[in-house]
């Protein structure tokens, strides 16, 4: 095995391990949030997206090679078992179960190295999920404790309400009838006053219009005494 295929083999390895480990279940999501949490994760996390394509595209280009070399050597195997040369078959076959050997190991690591970003994607975002749940709720147990106290504290001002409106039932029926006692008089006296304010605005207007009547006549008379004056006047200077 070539020096490129024991990398691949041995981070193979290591995504499995680290797939295993992640999968433990005693080890709940929140622990692993606060180690994805470190500012170690936060200084290299600019390098990690470009080290995650990096890898993608090396094992890619890696398991294309070794489909190129599977297919190679299917072919040369089928000519080589119509030559009926044993020893050359054998070497052919030898090739070919390398080259799988890498295909499988170049397909492994890249869909393992697929689910393993996914996998901490997850693990993260549950972890979140369930602190806010555990959020929620202490706040929906604090929300209810507090609306029972006030259900309490509405059932005892209810019941003080009752015990003392009992006894100031009675003084409210008795100050209500009152009341409606005096609007009834004072709805009688607004009548009446009422009654006299317009009799007295029709005798008002009565004495007007008499007023006028009688300023008239008055002029009038004044005017035929004025005439009566100046006529007697006249006759005494003619008998002069």
């Amino acid at each position: 095995m070539t020096l490129q295929w024991v990398a691949v083999a041995t981070f193979l390895y290591a995504e499995i391990g680290l797939i295993l480990i992640f999968c433990l279940p005693f080890i709940p999501p929140q622990r692993w949030h606060k180690i994805f949490s470190f500012h170690v994760w936060g200084k290299i996390a600019s390098f990690w997206n470009k080290a995650f394509l990096t890898i993608i595209i090396l094992l890619i280009v890696l398991f294309l090679d070794a489909v190129r070399e599977v297919r190679k050597y299917s072919a040369n195997t089928i000519e080589k078992s119509s030559t009926g040369r044993p020893s050359a078959y054998e070497h052919t076959q030898m090739k070919l179960f390398r080259s799988q050997r890498n295909l499988y190991i170049s397909g492994f690591s890249l869909f393992f190295w697929l689910v393993l970003r996914r996998l901490i994607s997850l693990i993260t975002q549950l972890a979140k999920e369930l602190s806010n749940k555990g959020a929620i709720k202490t706040q929906t147990e604090n929300t209810n404790k507090a609306a029972k106290i006030f259900m309490e504290e509405n059932e005892k001002l209810k019941k003080l309400l009752k015990t003392q409106t009992k006894g100031e039932h009675h003084i409210l029926e008795t100050e209500n009838k009152k009341l409606l006692e005096d609007q009834e008089k004072l709805k009688v006296e607004l009548k009446k006053t009422s009654d006299a304010l317009s009799k007295a605005q029709n005798d008002v207007m009565t004495m007007k219009m008499q007023s006028e009547t009688l300023s008239k006549e008055y002029d009038r008379l004044l005017k035929e005494h004025s005439e009566l004056q100046d006529r007697v006047a006249r006759d005494s200077k003619k008998d002069l």
